[in-house]
């Protein structure tokens, strides 16, 4: 699969969506990403794993960390094509991330984090967070979508992605599609039905 064709079948499963969204932050967006659409289907998951490991092809990483819950799949699937082990960082209740479940790291082991979607780079940073306690080596940041314009701060690590989709996003009282009528939708709200594939 090429990145092409990846973003081929993240909007044919409704993984990519244009409109008029509420985003997490509040703010209102023309373009939604909600990545666990693709992961779904096993076989998108394994080419998405494929994808986001060859960005980093000669990393030498033993483990794969993700953030909860958006990153579990990935990290997993990225792990796979890598021959390495697949973890997930948690929240806490002050809002970092940590390895929990008996997960840990050796000391040097070399690590690459993954994301699905990356938009300013903030759950990047806590999970990287939550591997340095172990004294291990970030090598890396991989994820499928870049929504930042390569502007995300992911702490200074190396980083790339399988797909650069710009969106805007605005605060509401400044909001273009507000001013023009255009419906807003809460995506993450929509049953599962509205958001099959095409």
């Amino acid at each position: 699969m090429t990145p092409s064709e990846l973003a081929r079948a993240l909007a044919a499963v409704g993984a990519v969506k244009e409109g008029h969204f509420r985003l997490t932050s509040g703010r209102h967006g023309d373009r939604f990403f909600l990545l666990p659409l693709a992961f779904q289907h096993p076989e998108l998951a394994t080419e998405i794993g494929r994808l986001v490991a060859g960005l980093f092809p000669d990393c030498r990483a033993t483990a794969v960390v993700g953030p909860a819950t958006g990153g579990i799949i990935l990290a997993h699937e990225v792990a796979r094509a890598l021959g390495a082990r697949s973890l997930f960082a948690e929240k806490t209740e002050a809002g970092a991330m940590e390895l929990r479940r008996g997960f840990g790291l050796a000391p040097g082991e070399r690590v690459l984090v993954v994301e699905d979607v990356v938009t300013t780079g903030g759950s990047v940073r806590r999970t990287i967070a939550a591997v340095r306690p172990f004294a291990a080596e970030v090598v890396g940041v991989a994820a499928v979508v870049d929504r930042s314009g390569g502007a995300a701060d992911v702490g200074g690590v190396p980083w790339r992605a399988v797909l650069a989709l710009a969106a805007h996003d605005w605060d509401p009282a400044e909001c273009p599609l507000c001013r023009l009528g255009v419906p807003l939708v809460e995506p993450k709200a929509q049953p599962a039905a509205g958001w099959a594939g095409a």
